[in-house]
Protein backbone atom coordinates (compact mmCIF):
# COMPACT_ATOMS: atom_id res chain seq x y z
CA UNK A 1 0.00 0.00 0.00
CA UNK A 2 2.98 2.40 0.53
CA UNK A 3 4.16 1.99 -2.57
CA UNK A 4 1.39 2.86 -4.41
CA UNK A 5 1.14 5.86 -2.44
CA UNK A 6 4.39 7.01 -2.90
CA UNK A 7 4.08 5.90 -6.61
CA UNK A 8 0.81 8.23 -6.76
CA UNK A 9 2.45 11.02 -4.97
CA UNK A 10 5.68 10.80 -7.65
CA UNK A 11 2.85 10.94 -10.73
CA UNK A 12 1.69 13.89 -9.03
CA UNK A 13 4.60 15.56 -8.40
CA UNK A 14 5.65 14.90 -12.03
CA UNK A 15 2.36 16.39 -13.24
CA UNK A 16 2.31 19.47 -11.06
CA UNK A 17 5.90 20.06 -12.68
CA UNK A 18 4.63 19.88 -16.36
CA UNK A 19 1.35 22.21 -15.61
CA UNK A 20 3.73 24.69 -13.62
CA UNK A 21 6.46 24.64 -16.84
CA UNK A 22 3.95 24.97 -19.40
CA UNK A 23 2.22 27.99 -17.69
CA UNK A 24 5.78 29.29 -17.39
CA UNK A 25 6.98 28.70 -21.07
CA UNK A 26 3.57 29.54 -22.24
CA UNK A 27 3.91 33.68 -21.88
CA UNK A 28 7.78 33.33 -23.67
CA UNK A 29 6.23 31.33 -26.59
CA UNK A 30 3.56 33.81 -27.12
CA UNK A 31 5.54 36.58 -27.44
CA UNK A 32 8.55 35.37 -29.17
CA UNK A 33 7.41 37.25 -32.07
CA UNK A 34 7.04 40.73 -33.31
CA UNK A 35 3.85 42.50 -31.86
CA UNK A 36 1.93 45.47 -33.08
CA UNK A 37 -0.26 48.02 -30.96
CA UNK A 38 -2.26 50.85 -32.76
CA UNK A 39 -3.09 53.79 -30.75
CA UNK A 40 -6.66 53.34 -30.91
CA UNK A 41 -9.54 51.61 -32.54
CA UNK A 42 -8.01 52.08 -36.43
CA UNK A 43 -10.42 52.74 -38.85
CA UNK A 44 -10.59 53.78 -42.57
CA UNK A 45 -9.58 57.06 -43.34
CA UNK A 46 -8.39 57.72 -39.92
CA UNK A 47 -4.23 58.60 -38.56
CA UNK A 48 -2.67 56.47 -36.31
CA UNK A 49 0.45 55.49 -34.74
CA UNK A 50 1.28 51.77 -34.55
CA UNK A 51 4.08 50.83 -32.07
CA UNK A 52 6.00 47.98 -33.36
CA UNK A 53 7.67 45.75 -29.74
CA UNK A 54 10.09 42.84 -29.61
CA UNK A 55 11.18 40.92 -26.53
CA UNK A 56 13.88 38.52 -27.93
CA UNK A 57 16.67 38.31 -30.28
CA UNK A 58 17.95 35.55 -32.69
CA UNK A 59 18.28 32.71 -30.67
CA UNK A 60 19.98 34.57 -28.01
CA UNK A 61 21.82 37.32 -30.09
CA UNK A 62 21.16 40.76 -29.83
CA UNK A 63 18.85 42.41 -32.18
CA UNK A 64 21.04 45.41 -34.47
CA UNK A 65 17.81 46.52 -36.60
CA UNK A 66 14.37 46.10 -37.57
CA UNK A 67 13.31 46.75 -40.87
CA UNK A 68 9.04 47.48 -41.69
CA UNK A 69 8.15 46.74 -44.98
CA UNK A 70 4.91 48.94 -45.87
CA UNK A 71 1.98 47.76 -47.44
CA UNK A 72 1.15 48.98 -51.12
CA UNK A 73 -2.59 48.64 -50.10
CA UNK A 74 -4.77 50.05 -47.79
CA UNK A 75 -2.66 53.08 -46.13
CA UNK A 76 -1.74 56.63 -47.63
CA UNK A 77 1.59 56.71 -46.34
CA UNK A 78 3.80 56.07 -43.35
CA UNK A 79 6.10 58.37 -41.34
CA UNK A 80 8.45 56.91 -38.56
CA UNK A 81 8.01 58.50 -35.19
CA UNK A 82 11.66 60.01 -33.81
CA UNK A 83 12.96 58.11 -30.84
CA UNK A 84 16.21 58.31 -29.16
CA UNK A 85 18.67 55.44 -29.60
CA UNK A 86 17.83 54.40 -33.05
CA UNK A 87 18.87 55.58 -36.35
CA UNK A 88 16.19 55.75 -38.73
CA UNK A 89 16.24 54.84 -42.68
CA UNK A 90 13.51 55.51 -45.00
CA UNK A 91 13.39 53.20 -47.98
CA UNK A 92 11.45 54.81 -51.01
CA UNK A 93 9.80 53.16 -54.36
CA UNK A 94 10.38 54.53 -57.79
CA UNK A 95 9.80 57.98 -58.83
CA UNK A 96 7.18 58.59 -57.03
CA UNK A 97 8.94 58.83 -53.73
CA UNK A 98 6.23 56.52 -51.50
CA UNK A 99 7.73 55.09 -48.95
CA UNK A 100 8.23 51.31 -48.95
CA UNK A 101 10.27 50.23 -46.03
CA UNK A 102 11.62 52.06 -42.97
CA UNK A 103 14.86 50.23 -41.10
CA UNK A 104 15.70 51.43 -37.40
CA UNK A 105 18.90 50.56 -36.26
CA UNK A 106 19.85 50.55 -32.43
CA UNK A 107 22.66 53.22 -31.52
CA UNK A 108 24.12 50.04 -29.13
CA UNK A 109 22.54 46.23 -29.91
CA UNK A 110 19.34 45.07 -28.10
CA UNK A 111 20.10 42.53 -25.68
CA UNK A 112 17.98 39.41 -26.28
CA UNK A 113 16.27 39.69 -22.35
CA UNK A 114 15.17 43.52 -23.06
CA UNK A 115 12.09 44.56 -24.37
CA UNK A 116 12.38 47.41 -27.29
CA UNK A 117 9.85 49.66 -29.45
CA UNK A 118 9.86 51.09 -32.40
CA UNK A 119 6.91 53.22 -34.23
CA UNK A 120 5.26 54.70 -37.25
CA UNK A 121 2.92 56.81 -38.00
CA UNK A 122 0.35 55.42 -40.65
CA UNK A 123 -2.63 57.02 -42.37
CA UNK A 124 -5.31 54.39 -43.95
CA UNK A 125 -7.02 55.04 -46.60
CA UNK A 126 -10.69 55.59 -47.35
CA UNK A 127 -11.38 52.38 -48.56
CA UNK A 128 -8.94 50.16 -46.34
CA UNK A 129 -10.73 47.29 -44.67
CA UNK A 130 -9.81 44.02 -43.02
CA UNK A 131 -6.00 42.41 -42.27
CA UNK A 132 -2.82 44.64 -43.35
CA UNK A 133 0.44 43.19 -42.39
CA UNK A 134 3.54 44.43 -41.99
CA UNK A 135 6.49 42.59 -42.73
CA UNK A 136 9.22 42.92 -40.39
CA UNK A 137 13.03 41.78 -40.74
CA UNK A 138 14.91 41.46 -37.18
CA UNK A 139 18.65 41.52 -37.94
CA UNK A 140 20.61 40.78 -35.23
CA UNK A 141 24.71 40.24 -34.65
CA UNK A 142 24.61 36.74 -35.65
CA UNK A 143 21.35 35.91 -37.52
CA UNK A 144 18.19 37.50 -38.51
CA UNK A 145 14.25 36.69 -38.09
CA UNK A 146 12.11 37.49 -41.07
CA UNK A 147 8.54 37.73 -39.65
CA UNK A 148 6.17 37.75 -42.91
CA UNK A 149 3.71 35.00 -42.33
CA UNK A 150 0.04 36.00 -42.90
CA UNK A 151 -3.07 33.53 -42.02
CA UNK A 152 -5.16 32.19 -44.80
CA UNK A 153 -8.87 32.32 -44.33
CA UNK A 154 -9.74 29.66 -41.86
CA UNK A 155 -6.33 29.15 -40.66
CA UNK A 156 -5.30 29.65 -37.07
CA UNK A 157 -2.85 32.91 -36.91
CA UNK A 158 -1.51 31.59 -33.64
CA UNK A 159 0.00 28.34 -35.49
CA UNK A 160 1.88 30.28 -37.74
CA UNK A 161 5.99 30.06 -37.56
CA UNK A 162 6.54 33.59 -37.95
CA UNK A 163 3.75 35.91 -38.12
CA UNK A 164 4.40 39.25 -39.88
CA UNK A 165 2.46 42.00 -37.42
CA UNK A 166 -0.98 43.04 -38.56
CA UNK A 167 -3.57 45.33 -38.45
CA UNK A 168 -7.36 45.01 -38.66
CA UNK A 169 -9.19 47.99 -39.72
CA UNK A 170 -12.64 49.10 -39.64
CA UNK A 171 -14.33 50.53 -42.51
CA UNK A 172 -15.53 53.65 -42.38
CA UNK A 173 -19.17 54.35 -41.15
CA UNK A 174 -20.93 55.24 -44.41
CA UNK A 175 -23.73 56.36 -42.43
CA UNK A 176 -21.84 59.35 -40.64
CA UNK A 177 -23.04 62.37 -43.08
CA UNK A 178 -26.70 60.73 -42.96
CA UNK A 179 -26.23 61.06 -38.90
CA UNK A 180 -25.27 64.01 -39.34
CA UNK A 181 -27.85 65.55 -42.01
CA UNK A 182 -29.98 64.05 -40.08
CA UNK A 183 -29.20 65.02 -36.58
CA UNK A 184 -29.36 68.44 -37.92
CA UNK A 185 -32.60 68.38 -39.51
CA UNK A 186 -33.57 66.74 -35.99
CA UNK A 187 -32.04 69.56 -34.10
CA UNK A 188 -33.67 71.95 -36.43
CA UNK A 189 -36.55 70.86 -35.50
CA UNK A 190 -35.87 70.40 -31.86
CA UNK A 191 -35.25 74.12 -31.73
CA UNK A 192 -38.99 74.77 -33.84
CA UNK A 193 -40.72 72.88 -30.88
CA UNK A 194 -38.81 74.34 -28.05
CA UNK A 195 -39.27 77.45 -29.99
CA UNK A 196 -43.11 76.84 -30.22
CA UNK A 197 -43.24 75.50 -26.40
CA UNK A 198 -41.41 78.48 -25.40
CA UNK A 199 -43.70 81.03 -27.15
CA UNK A 200 -46.62 79.20 -25.50
CA UNK A 201 -44.88 79.50 -22.13
CA UNK A 202 -44.41 83.11 -22.60
CA UNK A 203 -48.07 83.86 -23.93
CA UNK A 204 -50.16 81.60 -21.08
CA UNK A 205 -48.88 84.12 -18.55
CA UNK A 206 -50.47 87.18 -20.64
CA UNK A 207 -53.58 85.30 -21.21
CA UNK A 208 -54.01 84.09 -17.77
CA UNK A 209 -53.04 88.00 -16.60
CA UNK A 210 -56.28 89.24 -18.99
CA UNK A 211 -58.27 86.74 -17.36
CA UNK A 212 -57.56 87.66 -13.76
CA UNK A 213 -58.12 91.54 -15.17
CA UNK A 214 -61.48 90.93 -16.71
CA UNK A 215 -62.51 89.00 -13.46
CA UNK A 216 -61.29 92.24 -10.54
CA UNK A 217 -63.11 94.59 -13.31
CA UNK A 218 -66.14 92.37 -12.92
CA UNK A 219 -66.24 91.69 -9.26
CA UNK A 220 -65.52 95.27 -8.93
CA UNK A 221 -68.58 96.34 -10.87
CA UNK A 222 -71.04 94.00 -8.92
CA UNK A 223 -69.82 95.63 -5.77
CA UNK A 224 -70.34 99.05 -6.50
CA UNK A 225 -74.02 98.00 -8.54
CA UNK A 226 -74.42 96.06 -4.64
CA UNK A 227 -73.53 99.63 -2.53
CA UNK A 228 -75.44 101.69 -4.55
CA UNK A 229 -78.78 99.25 -3.91
CA UNK A 230 -78.15 99.65 -0.25
CA UNK A 231 -77.40 103.24 -0.25
CA UNK A 232 -81.35 103.88 -2.19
Amino acid sequence: MKKRSNTRNVVGFAAGVAVAAGILLAPAAASAHVGLQPDGAPTAGSTRDLTFAFGHGCDGSATKSITIDLPTEGIAGAQPVVQSGWTIDVAKDGDAGRPSAVTFTADEAVPDELRAEVALNVGLLEDASGTIAFPVTQVCEEGELVWDQVAEEGEDPHALESPAPTLEVEPAADDASEDAHGGHGAGAAGESESAMASEEGDALPVVLGGAGLLAGVAALVVSVVALRRRSA
